[in-house]
C-alpha cells in the first residue's frame, strides 16, 4: 500500500470516528431528553380544571364528553380549605358544621375534612394559633389535624 493510499484510508476513517460517536451519543441522550420533557410538559398541566390558573393546556380526544363530577366531600373540602385561606379556620369550620346539619351524607367524612382543615391552620398559622380555633366539629378531628401535622 503506498502512502497516500495508506493516509486515505486513515482520514476516512478520522471523519467516521467523530460522526459514529456524536450518532451514538445522540442515540443515548435524544431519548432521555425526551421523555423528560414530556414529563415536564405533563407536570405543568394544570390538571385541577381551573382553566385561569393554565400554564399549558393539554389535547383531549373528546370534548363533547361530560366530565365526571367529583365526589361532594372533596368539593365541601376544597372549598373550606380555599375558605381557610382567604379568611380563617373559624369560618371554615363554621361553615363545615353547617354543611354536615344541612346534607347528614356529609357526616361520616365531617372528621377526614376537619383534618385536612387542621393541617392547612398549622401551615398557616402555626400550631399554637392554628389550635386557638379549635371549636367542636366533628369531635376533635380538628385539634386532631393540627396535633397531627405538628409533630409530623
Amino acid at each position: 500500500m503506498t502512502h497516500s493510499a495508506n493516509h486515505t484510508q486513515k482520514s476516512r476513517r478520522g471523519h467516521r470516528g467523530p460522526g459514529r460517536r456524536i450518532g451514538r451519543t445522540l442515540a443515548l441522550v435524544l431519548p432521555v431528553v425526551l421523555v423528560l420533557s414530556g414529563t415536564l410538559a405533563v407536570t405543568r398541566v394544570n390538571w385541577s380544571g381551573n382553566a385561569s390558573d393554565s400554564v399549558l393546556t393539554a389535547s383531549a380526544g373528546d370534548l363533547s364528553a361530560p366530565a365526571k363530577s367529583r365526589a361532594p366531600q372533596d368539593v365541601l373540602r376544597d372549598r373550606l380549605l380555599l375558605e381557610l385561606q382567604e379568611k380563617d379556620p373559624g369560618v371554615a369550620l363554621t361553615q363545615l358544621q353547617q354543611e354536615v346539619d344541612r346534607h347528614p351524607s356529609l357526616a361520616k367524612h365531617c372528621v377526614s375534612i376537619a383534618r385536612a382543615l387542621g393541617r392547612a391552620a398549622v401551615r398557616k398559622y402555626g400550631p399554637t394559633r392554628a389550635q386557638s380555633y379549635s371549636r367542636p366539629v366533628c369531635d376533635t378531628a380538628f385539634a386532631t389535624g393540627v396535633a397531627a401535622h405538628q409533630n409530623g
